[in-house]
């Protein structure tokens, strides 16, 4: 994580009393009518012990069986209320509980969605998936724990402590004073369990991790021979949530020893002096008889009460992980009153923009730049130049720490983000398709599209031929990643999306770059429509795209050395020249039209001249 809010929950306690108030106002109802099913049962419960009273010494009776007859069908009753009663509070948390997984679970997506690329980037993923799943799952499962503690087992218990009490005062204050001696051996246990929950997630996202690493690169594992790698990963990661899992267990597991033995001592007593107060003092034998039966009763519910803040600990560690992605600002939060950005021409300018992504070491220093509207500019470069920073600067992805940028004279700190967005088309080298099929994939261009304006946006990228050419056609899923599709194929729908969103500016991060030859024209001759009267900015690694640039900016430590055609900075710029002949050489022939890259070199040298 890379930033904690300062409000984050510190105790146990202000955790549980942050779910209450969460929760409680919304589904306070339901909660509320579970408890009344709760409470009957365990009022149902409690008058089964103290009708053995009556049971026991109608028994002895001359006439006893008529009141035994009554007796039994009175305790089978409260026996049929306790099942209805237990039915529908497990159905109402039941429904309860999932409604609250799914209200966490679209609270934290939201709150990620408002964060900047910035916090995305340190954040890992499979971290950020544990607290969608099992850390919501947790909440849930600690508020349920919360209400039947108290619906269930302390109104049980509370109703059998007042049996026992009417049966017999002496001997429930033996047994309410062993209760908080249990109490104290269980809350013992508490922190270790809390470190031992903490240290369990945590393998849970590695795991999560390592899953999702080696699904995606499948093809470099089974390339480089890595299976076994990756098992010693995932064995590793397992191993320790097993690890934590059986310690968390052993702490957990020793919770019933302690109340059993601290029971079992106070039971003993009760049991032998009950007796020696029926054998000797002539005490009412079926009123120790349902005092026992109570007391026994009452001995699992006590137990549960006893340890329930041990059980609780591993979700209110999983609540605090919510919250503090709950508590983090959001840095991409609309603001009110921002005007939405007007885009006109479509000219861009850089004024001294400065950026770093860590301290001390400089993306961007002092860059000023202009794109001139309706024209194509490449930014050539070598690696780490800067040049995707310069784009992801233009989309907001991060924030200028120095200068401004401008789209016909307005900043574009302070226009609306979601309208700044709404002007750039943007097609990535790496083309992200989502879950679905093609057409759900053009589609997001624009929201609501028609099928003939998604048709149209893929004739335009020259993807309507291919297609078609797909038993299902524009309904052809494209698989987990696209994975249906080559990358020339994706390369076009992606090149689709961006032709329907129809915006005044285009940014490519040029995407011929992985393609081969034939992918690679098919995907041209898309740009070339693509770009045509939009601010075009392309982050050029191919010397064709180059060529098809309007101008040319060579960037270098995040500054602007040299702008001007690809002739004009052949002739005047050693860099350009240098770079030329290191990076694309290998193109020379192609773009060169037959000529070898020597010879293409010096025809391109003397055109420059001659210009």
């Amino acid at each position: 994580m890379s930033e904690q809010a300062d409000t984050r929950p510190a105790s146990s306690f202000a955790i549980l009393r942050r779910l209450l108030m969460d929760h409680g106002r919304r589904y306070g109802v339901a909660y509320f009518a579970a408890l009344v099913f709760m409470c009957a049962g365990s009022a149902a419960t409690a008058l089964v012990a103290y009708l053995l009273k009556p049971v026991l010494n109608q028994m002895v009776e001359p006439e006893g069986l008529r009141a035994m007859r009554v007796l039994s069908f009175a305790v089978a009753g409260l026996f049929a209320v306790r099942g209805l009663a237990s039915y529908f509070s497990q159905v109402l948390l039941a429904r309860t509980g999932a409604r609250i997984v799914a209200g966490l679970q679209m609270r934290l997506f939201d709150r990620l969605l408002d964060q900047d690329v910035a916090f995305l980037r340190d954040t890992h993923s499979s971290d950020m998936l544990a607290r969608v799943t099992i850390a919501a799952s947790g909440v849930r499962d600690t508020l349920q724990v919360m209400t039947t503690s108290v619906g269930r087992d302390a109104a049980t218990l509370f109703c059998l402590i007042a049996v026992m009490f009417v049966q017999d005062t002496a001997l429930a204050l033996i047994a309410v004073a062993a209760m908080p001696l249990a109490g104290f051996g269980l809350s013992r246990l508490v922190s270790a369990v809390r470190k031992l929950s903490r240290r369990s997630f945590d393998g849970s996202a590695r795991v999560m991790q390592t899953l999702q690493e080696t699904l995606q690169g499948i093809g470099i594992v089974k390339a480089f021979n890595l299976e076994n790698e990756m098992r010693a990963r995932m064995g590793a990661s397992v191993d320790d949530v097993a690890r934590a899992a059986d310690r968390a267990a052993m702490r957990m597991a020793l919770a019933s020893p302690i109340a059993d033995f601290i029971a079992g001592v106070a039971i003993a007593i009760i049991l032998f002096y009950g007796a020696w107060r029926v054998t000797v003092a002539s005490a009412d034998a079926g009123a120790f008889f349902s005092f026992v039966v109570a007391m026994l009763m009452a001995y699992e519910p006590g137990k549960r009460l006893a340890r329930v803040h041990l059980e609780m600990q591993a979700g209110i560690d999983q609540a605090r992980m919510i919250y503090e992605i709950l508590d983090t600002p959001a840095t991409e939060a609309p603001r009110s009153g921002q005007p939405a950005l007007r885009v006109g021409a479509g000219r861009i300018e850089y004024m001294d923009v400065g950026f770093s992504y860590r301290p001390g070491e400089a993306a961007l220093d002092d860059l000023s730049l202009v794109f001139a509207p309706g024209e194509t500019t490449a930014l050539v470069g070598v690696s780490g130049a800067g040049k995707s920073t310069i784009v992801a600067l233009l989309l907001r992805f991060y924030k200028p720490q120095a200068g401004a940028i401008f789209i016909d004279a307005q900043d574009i700190a302070g226009v609306e983000l979601r309208s700044l967005r709404e002007n750039i088309a943007y097609v990535p080298q790496d083309v992200f398709l989502f879950r679905g099929t093609i057409r759900d994939n053009i589609a997001l261009g624009r929201i609501g599209a028609r099928q003939d304006e998604i048709e149209l946006a893929a004739r335009r990228a020259n993807a309507d031929e291919f297609i078609r050419d797909f038993r299902n056609g524009y309904d052809t899923e494209v698989g987990e990643l696209g994975q249906n599709l080559s990358g020339g194929q994706k390369q076009r729908i992606a090149i689709a999306r961006a032709m329907l969103k129809d915006a005044p500016i285009l940014v490519l991060d040029e995407p011929t770059a992985a393609l081969d030859s034939e992918s690679e024209r098919e995907v041209r001759k898309a740009l070339d429509e693509l770009r045509s009267g939009r601010t075009t900015i392309v982050i050029a690694h191919r010397l064709q795209t180059i060529l098809s640039a309007d101008s040319i900016c060579l960037i270098d430590h995040g500054r602007l050395v040299a702008k001007g055609s690809h002739a004009e900075l052949l002739s005047r710029e050693p860099a350009y020249r240098a770079l030329v002949e290191a990076q694309f050489a290998g193109e020379a022939g192609a773009a060169g039209d037959g000529l070898t890259y020597p010879a293409f070199f010096c025809a391109s040298i003397r055109k420059g001249c001659a210009g």
